[in-house]
């Protein structure tokens, strides 16, 4: 690996430059402590990247955290504090009403089912609002209006509509102000009122029943994805406490759907139902579906893809039956099973088929070729979406690796966050047979121009940095049992790398710079000359003649959907006039 005590000093470096800045602009990864908090005025001209700014400071201001020290002890504060700070917005929980909400949730797939469902009633013509989270790369990729995100004058105008509201009102109301996940999805309701959407598909941020999404009243039909391990501080630590958060979305008369769960994580979900007194539905299977083209293509990459096309086709007939029915009840032929109510499978319309294979959803099973460097990307950061990954992968992989004309190496570019379980996760990594596993933070890059959408001001430098050289120490030991190899020691002079793919592990201070290197200068994207280029010695940059002589480099990217977003900044630069 590379020298560790070299990235510690360089960590510690970057951490003290970050120091000296307190402006709200800076570096990704800036410890709370020296952020300002002070609120950016709203004066004419001022640009989205203020707007970001302001914003930012609803990650750290002293209220915002009080509320999620408070909240998280007593989580039925949550809603009566957002129906407090809807008011203040101007907003009511009766015009949420209007909006005709597709409301899910899930741990695995729920983002995915979304984007389907909201394709679906697209191709129908139906103007659609869509909120999701997190970003990838600009926080307005949150809210999506006919599938693409809002434009930056857009967000600025009712960035400031909203955000005056509440800081005018403060004062009478312990100068609170709403966290940032909290104000983000009032402004999502916000703008799809303004923006008379004819619906609205609501992903729920975290659990279901106290997440903040959950003031919505009436929505017209509700969907839980698949269900595992995931904010266990928050949600519980089996799959039933879990299952019993997910289900405090149903709503009492409005029709809900899931796929197959565990057992005892379905039994929840039914008790959860007949408590609120709410039709649940099981989705068949995708192949069951009939369709006159004969097998249903999906827009998005991998088998587990199949649960949540079938979910969002149930979301999707069951929203336009309500839509075209004039006595707006819901009608559908189920059949029992073992008390369990299963959905019927239908002919699937022309427009269906098209809006399923047109679906996009970035950072998921996703892949990039730029020259001889292929990305695979996806943002898993659960056990069973990293075994779903990693299928995913292995199948990609093999079919670029069977058209290459020589050697190909592959890399490992991880990351995790919070309280996930990574060794365990990179334990499922072991047997894809990298030659290279590179660790690095999501900090985008190392100088202070960083886009302001990927600041994440909740965990200090210094502590993302030790969490890197956790998971290369965990990787080293799942990869090379017996190996002694201690931290200070460079990667190994003989190095049989694309013969007997035996993985060594390098660590970076930032996404740029793990992916300059591991491009090795093949991607013209990021051997731009206005991309600043990290200082590496002469024995690492040695190391890298492997990848320089392979025919193709293959770079898994996964464990944290912020990585993802990072990676996606550097390849696929955002447009700054949108």
């Amino acid at each position: 690996m590379v020298l560790l005590s070299q990235v510690v000093r360089r960590g510690s470096g970057f951490a003290a430059r970050l120091r000296k800045q307190d402006w709200a602009c800076s570096l990704v990864g800036l410890s709370a402590r020296y952020y300002s908090t002070k609120t950016a005025p709203e004066i004419p001209g001022m640009e989205y990247q203020d707007v970001i700014c302001t914003l930012n400071t609803l990650q750290t201001n002293a209220s915002a955290l009080e509320q999620v020290r408070r909240e998280r002890s007593h989580p039925q504060l949550q809603l009566h504090a957002m129906r407090g700070f809807l008011e203040r917005a101007g907003l009511t929980v009766e015009e949420l009403d209007h909006l005709n909400i597709i409301h899910v949730t899930g741990t695995k797939g729920k983002g995915s089912t979304c984007a389907f469902t909201e394709q679906i009633l697209r191709s129908y013509g139906f103007r659609t609002g869509f909120y999701s989270s997190p970003h990838l790369v600009q926080v307005r990729e949150r809210i999506r209006i006919n599938g693409q995100p809002i434009g930056k004058e857009l967000f600025t105008k009712y960035f400031w509509q909203i955000y005056g509201r509440l800081d005018e009102t403060k004062d009478a109301h312990g100068r609170t102000m709403p966290a940032y996940f909290r104000f983000l999805t009032i402004l999502a309701f916000h703008v799809f009122l303004q923006e008379k959407v004819d619906l609205a598909i609501i992903e729920v941020g975290i659990g279901g029943a106290y997440d903040c999404t959950n003031i919505i009243r009436t929505p017209w039909v509700c969907g839980i994805s698949s269900l595992g391990i995931d904010h266990t501080q928050i949600l519980g630590d089996t799959i039933e406490k879990i299952a019993w958060q997910k289900g405090g979305i149903f709503k009492q008369g409005v029709p809900a759907f899931t796929v197959k769960q565990p057992e005892g994580a379905l039994a929840v979900l039914k008790d959860r139902a007949r408590e609120i007194k709410c039709p649940l539905w099981v989705c068949p299977e995708l192949e069951d579906y009939q369709a006159d083209c004969g097998s249903v293509h999906l827009g998005l990459a991998g088998h587990h893809q199949h649960s949540n096309a079938s979910l969002a086709l149930q979301l999707s007939q069951t929203w336009l039956q309500r839509r075209f029915l004039s006595d707006k009840t819901f009608r559908t032929t189920t059949h029992e099973n073992s008390s369990i109510l299963q959905a019927s499978s239908f002919k699937l319309s022309p427009i269906m088929v098209k809006g399923l294979a047109d679906t996009e959803w970035p950072g998921r099973n996703q892949t990039l070729t730029h020259g001889a460097v292929t990305y695979f990307l996806d943002g898993a950061h659960t056990m069973r979406s990293m075994q779903a990954c990693i299928r995913w992968f292995r199948e990609m992989a093999a079919q670029h690796e069977r058209k290459s004309s020589g050697p190909v190496a592959r890399v490992l570019l991880f990351n995790a966050t919070g309280e996930r379980d990574s060794a365990a996760m990179l334990k499922l990594l072991v047997p894809c047979h990298f030659d290279y596993a590179v660790f690095c933070p999501n900090i985008t890059e190392s100088i202070s121009s960083c886009n302001a959408d990927q600041q994440n001001f909740n965990v200090s430098v210094e502590n993302m940095l030790t969490r890197c050289l956790d998971n290369e120490r965990s990787w080293r030991l799942h990869n090379s049992a017996g190996d002694n190899r201690g931290p200070q020691l460079l990667i190994e002079d003989s190095l049989p790398l694309l013969q007997e793919r035996k993985a060594d592990t390098l660590v970076f201070p930032c996404i740029l710079s793990a992916l300059q290197w591991i491009t090795q200068g093949r991607d013209t994207v990021l051997a731009d000359p206005a991309k600043s280029l990290l200082p590496v010695s002469t024995s690492i940059s040695a190391k890298g003649a492997p990848l320089r002589e392979a025919t193709e480099i293959h770079i898994l990217i996964t464990g944290s959907l912020h990585l993802v977003g990072g990676v996606l900044k550097h390849l696929e630069p955002p447009d700054s006039s949108n």
